[in-house]
């Protein structure tokens, strides 16, 4: 009996590793993301002019603009009809759904948030030899003065959008592009991962709201951009999406200050 426990937890783990990387769950595990929000944005803007939202997902709709369609509600149509294809296109491969795997899905996102914010920060304290926190030159540096409900929402927002457009779009194309020419796939990865970092680093000191640029908070990016990268090639967009959103979650509510 202790035997035949163990193979199936061997089993579950293995087909966990597996499925948590689809399309499918990728698509699922988002969706209380986007509600949450959606529902934090339209709470915390309830009394504005106009609605603070998060930079990608405003560039996302831009793009979207160029080809002919615009409006938060035909974008949100288009990402929802977009994640439903994938979903109706991977039943063919007959991926299970375990609802278990969606928190397992969560809980080893926590766990990769609390590292990135460990790891990143060291990595940037020693090339800098002097000590840098996550708080210091994190992703949130220009909404501190924001109501809680606010910071909230573009922390989860950035882990949707961000992981949409940086990861999804802009790594997921370089690595096909790259894949075509290198002579391996570790090596498409790691291209792939490093040149959209740079990206990654570079677009948050672009435009009026843009950061104001200091070395250590270029590096800072870099560096968890990188990670994020890696984690979405190997992992899959859900948990890359999840491990940006509750990092920014807990260095707004102060858990990683």
């Amino acid at each position: 009996m202790a035997v035949s426990t163990t193979i199936e937890r061997r089993t579950d783990r293995h087909l966990y590793h597996r499925v948590s990387r689809t399309g499918t769950y990728g698509f699922l595990s988002a969706l209380p993301l986007i509600l949450m929000y959606e529902m934090l944005v339209v709470f915390a803007n309830q009394d504005a002019l106009t609605q603070v939202r998060v930079g990608a997902e405003v560039w996302l709709k831009q793009l979207f603009a160029l080809i002919g369609s615009a409006g938060l509600a035909t974008f949100g149509a288009a990402v929802l009809i977009v994640g439903f294809a994938i979903f109706w296109y991977e039943r063919k491969r007959q991926i299970p759904l375990r609802p278990r795997f969606f928190l397992w899905m969560i809980l080893e996102s926590a766990v990769y948030a609390v590292l990135v914010a460990v790891i990143v920060s060291g990595l940037v304290g020693a090339i800098l030899t002097i000590a840098v926190t996550g708080a210091g030159v994190g992703t949130l540096q220009n909404v501190a003065s924001m109501d809680l409900s606010l910071k909230l929402a573009l922390s989860i927002g950035a882990g949707i959008y961000e992981e949409l457009l940086f990861r999804v779009i802009l790594v997921g194309g370089l690595y096909l592009l790259v894949r075509r020419i290198a002579p391996g796939r570790r090596i498409a990865y790691a291209i792939a991962a490093i040149v959209g970092a740079i990206i990654f680093s570079w677009v948050h000191y672009l435009g009026p709201y843009g950061d104001v640029f200091t070395i250590g908070s270029f590096l800072f990016r870099f560096f968890f951009g990188l990670v994020l990268n890696f984690i979405f090639l190997l992992r899959g967009f859900g948990i890359a999406a999840w491990t940006h959103a509750l990092y920014d979650v807990m260095l707004v509510v102060g858990f990683l200050g």
